[in-house]
């Protein structure tokens, strides 16, 4: 395939960091815009002169506050669009992260389990236990997609548009000192029945250059940065998140951070991984008022949601199912170990994209929280009602808004009416490679999280695992009994691992682990030796 721009490039060292630091260490993910030139200074202006046209008179001041959210009336009215639709009255407000809050978050463990009684993750909707894998595969299984396809995540539509995939751009560079080769990628969404709406999904490809084999890739939501950025064009943002995105809203500052490993982009290529790098928001905006754009627009025409219509999260997982269509094409690729990698947001995202598509060999799910692995019925941190509110629903279904419901024409609905729950979305990514990720408070990976209840999610997901062969955690199911390892002691024995490193919103420091115990299962034998314990 013809490409434009091939040629090499020598990084220097500064370059490099920069590079790898736009890429990210592994850590924090958010939607990403395109980047923005900076405005050109002003020039200046002689004492006692006029102030310049488009200048502000000397001396005065900047607007006090935040710009205004754009997208908020949009956002306003497509959440009560949903609302009317469901005969929904009120919903109950989240919780807040400010601690001093007067409706601020529990984080009180003898109040956290008001629903302590799971549902059954191997007992049919008939009553019967599932005793084989074949029941799992055939009944159990389906039935759990079809009640988070309904009242969680959303069902991807039959008839979303083919993408057809091509490189626009190759370019030989080091990462880390090794040489690589790097695909820009563009996914086009085919629009023909509904021109208005262009989706074209942004994605990059990385791989060793002097691979004797097809290579393991890990596929990272986050953004387009994974190569040198074009000739004449500025570099792209630093993967990372916003204010609220990562620990609670209001939360304190965390503390300083400890020094970095190398970045997950230096140790895949070290290791003889590649690694994919996709733009979550060139598939689906990450806001309400975005639900009439993107996939999910596209597929709509351009009107709203239905209630079992998909969401964010769901899209985000769709497009990254795309990217892993074109890396079964690609020869550099070896099809069968790829991985699907994200935190916060991000780290929902990928949990997701892993339990709904089985190609995917490998998940590292960083510091999801609250919609990934988190258990919805646990009361300590953020809990459903945020995801119901204005701010968050976007990335679930619309029959979501149930469960955060007080006053409407079917009547007030509560967690502990979700008909599914965190540990089984875990179980439908048994028995494939399945690692869970979180950090400290202390250091930014706020209590807000809630860890133990993704501990306790994981806990409860282990009879599948253990069902269809797969080694666990090696402690009891008894998940209202079980504690989070104390921090940096890893279960790292089986497919079903956990780890809680001593650093924040991220989940960099657990990549040294994450990928020795990755090669071990997938049988890839590393480029380097590890050193990691």
């Amino acid at each position: 395939m013809a490409v434009a721009g091939s040629y090499r490039i020598g990084l220097t060292a500064v370059g490099m960091a920069a590079l790898l630091m736009a890429l990210g260490t592994g850590g924090s993910a958010q939607q990403t815009a395109a980047p923005q030139a900076a405005p050109p200074a002003a020039a200046q202006q002689p004492a006692g002169a006029p102030p310049a046209a488009g200048q502000p008179p000397a001396g005065a001041q900047p607007p006090a506050g935040p710009p205004p959210n754009p997208n908020a009336a949009a956002t306003a009215a497509d959440h009560q669009n949903m609302k009317d639709q469901l005969g929904i009255k009120t919903l109950r407000p989240g919780p807040s992260g400010n601690e001093s809050a007067p409706n601020h978050a529990n984080y009180d463990e003898a109040l956290a389990n008001p629903y302590p009684n799971l549902p059954e993750v191997l007992t049919s909707k008939n009553g019967r236990k599932v005793a084989n894998a074949d029941a799992w595969w055939k009944q159990r299984r389906p039935e759990i997609v079809e009640e988070f396809d309904r009242e969680v995540l959303g069902r991807v539509p039959k008839n979303v548009p083919k993408v057809t995939w091509r490189v626009s751009r190759t370019e030989q560079f080091e990462v880390g000192g090794r040489p690589v080769v790097g695909r820009e990628l563009i996914g086009a969404v085919d629009n023909s029945l509904y021109p208005e709406i262009t989706v074209e999904i942004q994605m990059t490809l990385v791989t060793p250059a002097n691979a004797a084999r097809p290579v393991p890739v890990m596929m990272m939501f986050g953004g387009r940065s994974g190569m040198p950025p074009a000739p004449g064009t500025p570099p792209a943002p630093a993967r990372g998140f916003g204010p609220g995105r990562g620990g609670a809203p209001g939360a304190p500052g965390a503390a300083p951070a400890t020094p970095p490993d190398p970045p997950a982009t230096e140790q895949l290529i070290a290791d003889g991984w590649g690694y994919a790098s996709i733009a979550p928001g060139s598939i689906q905006a990450d806001n309400g008022a975005g639900l009439t754009k993107g996939i999910i627009g596209l597929v709509n025409k351009g009107e709203r949601r239905r209630p079992d219509d998909w969401g964010s999260l769901r899209a985000w997982a769709w497009g990254a199912s795309r990217g892993l269509d074109y890396l079964e094409t690609d020869k550099t690729v070896d099809a069968k170990k790829v991985g699907i990698e994200g935190v916060s947001r991000f780290g929902k995202a990928a949990l997701v994209t892993m339990a709904y598509d089985q190609r995917f060999a490998v998940v590292l799910i960083g510091s999801s929280g609250e919609g990934g692995a988190k258990l919805h019925r646990r009361n300590f941190g953020e809990a459903v009602e945020n995801l119901t509110g204005s701010g968050e629903y976007h990335w679930m279904a619309g029959n979501f808004l149930k469960y955060g419901t007080e006053e409407s024409t079917f009547g007030r609905k509560t967690a502990g009416d979700i008909p599914v729950d965190a540990h089984q979305l875990l179980a439908l990514c048994a028995p494939r490679l399945t690692f869970v990720s979180y950090g400290v408070p202390e250091r930014g990976d706020a209590k807000w999280l809630d860890q133990q209840g993704s501990y306790m999610a994981a806990v409860a997901a282990q009879p599948v695992f253990r069902l269809l062969g797969a080694k666990t955690l090696g402690v009891s199911d008894d998940y209202m009994k079980e504690k989070m390892p104390a921090v940096n002691v890893g279960l790292l024995d089986g497919q079903l691992p956990w780890r809680q490193h001593d650093g924040g919103h991220t989940d960099g420091p657990n990549w040294k682990y994450f990928i020795p115990w990755a090669d071990k299962f997938l049988k890839h034998a590393p480029s380097v030796t590890s050193n990691a314990k």
